[in-house]
């Protein structure tokens, strides 16, 4: 796609504009056209804005009154053309103030139902222990109880999943019920987009070792639980694992624009971060966003040393950053978010308590964060408790929750 330039105006949800554009391939479906007056609605995918990082509510593309740009992208869209149209919009902007106005609201009134109305994102999600806790006992008998005082180490959270998860849900047919289960806890929390996925080990034993079978088989759970969600599909890489057999599990995945990023979790000191740089390389070259789990158990130097040596465009947890400026400023510098899981740090008592989260100190440095659930079946923390335990912790004011809940929408 490349867009020579817009500029118009107009007022409510009509725009007149004149548009500059080049393209090869058809991209956008033209809904009506007139012979004198071309006037028209543009339908671009969801990819389209995620390239360009703008916040999407519909479908339709947005553009704005007195709105020159400059956009290019590396896929061309249109041949050489010069028009006047009239645009059929969303009022974005007059949406986003309202939403935000009653997330304000909602947080200062304490209503929890509220909140879960208004759209919000969901990036830092481990999809089997993301679930609807309701959903899965009605549907299928099985109660998971959340934890309630903090553990003691990963062992203990190992165990659990071991008994709450593993032992009810072994197999394939276990783990799409688990995916269900948490797209319909997206769905119930007002999750609007949602970065869950597969660990590159799973592809053999649950989907035949068959990419096609995996984007298939989660095509299939999504169209029938939450075909409404921006869904971003992530691999995981596990830092227990070998680079050369991680090269070879990520050989199917490589170029695959099903995939929106690569994740690396798992025990921070498990080995060298710089053994993944080869992997990460790679994967920038797929197109992928580039994130890590870095920084939970870890210091900030660990945040340093991921962001620099795989080259990272988002860190998951990050919270260690808060303990060294000089961190802190390399992440605002180079604008590297932070999807943070308050309750989970909690739980896992990385934190006191969440009135001393750090969160507030990175949001107020500059830092792009996120609030995030990390696993709900176990620490009870869909997206919307977790802005809400922070407002009443007085952690962060309704203007800063309501500002980070847009940043996870971008």
């Amino acid at each position: 796609l490349k867009i020579k330039s817009v500029s118009g105006s107009g007022e409510g949800l009509d725009l007149n504009v004149k548009v500059n554009i080049y393209y090869e391939n058809y991209i956008g479906s033209i809904i009506k056209k007139q012979d004198t007056v071309h006037d028209f609605l543009i339908q671009f995918p969801s990819c389209f804005f995620r390239w360009f990082r703008f916040r999407r509510i519909s479908a339709f593309s947005v553009l704005k009154p007195n709105f020159p740009a400059q956009l290019g992208i590396s896929q061309k869209f249109l041949t050489a053309a010069e028009f006047s149209c009239t645009l059929e919009i969303r009022n974005e902007e007059n949406s986003m103030n309202e939403a935000s106005a009653l997330f304000k609201a909602a947080l200062c009134a304490g209503d929890l139902a509220a909140l879960r109305q208004i759209p919000k994102a969901d990036l830092h999600n481990h999809f089997m222990l993301g679930g609807d806790r309701e959903w899965i006992a009605e549907r299928w008998g099985v109660r998971i109880e959340a934890i309630q005082a903090p553990l003691k180490s990963m062992a203990e959270m190992d165990q659990w999943s071991q008994v709450s998860i593993n032992t009810p849900f072994p197999d394939r047919t276990g783990r799409l019920r688990l995916l269900e289960a948490t797209l319909r806890q997206a769905v119930k929390d007002g999750v609007s987009v949602l970065e869950i996925g597969e660990d590159v080990w799973a592809l053999k034993p649950f989907y035949h070792g068959d990419v096609e079978d995996l984007l298939a088989s989660w095509k299939a759970v999504r169209e029938a639980a939450a075909p409404q969600i921006e869904l971003r599909f992530q691999i995981g890489i596990s830092r227990h694992c070998g680079v050369p057999y991680l090269m070879e599990k990520l050989a199917p995945f490589w170029d695959r624009p099903e995939f929106y990023s690569l994740d690396l979790y798992g025990d921070e000191q498990a080995q060298p971060i710089e053994n993944f740089i080869p992997l990460y390389r790679r994967a920038r070259q797929s197109g992928w966003v580039l994130k890590a789990h870095v920084g939970e158990w870890g210091s900030a130097q660990d945040v340093r040393q991921a962001v620099e040596c795989l080259d990272l465009d988002e860190v998951q947890h990050g919270i260690a950053a808060a303990q060294d400026p000089a961190v802190m400023e390399l992440l605002r510098q180079k604008q590297v978010r932070l999807n943070i899981t308050p309750t989970s740090n909690r739980l896992l008592g990385r934190v006191a308590s969440l009135a001393d989260h750090p969160i507030a100190r990175l949001k107020r440095a500059g830092i792009p964060v996120t609030i995030n659930s990390d696993d709900v079946l176990i620490f009870d923390s869909d997206v919307s408790k977790e802005y809400l335990r922070l407002y009443k912790a007085g952690t962060l004011t309704a203007e800063e929750l309501n500002e980070i809940r847009q940043e996870g929408l971008k």
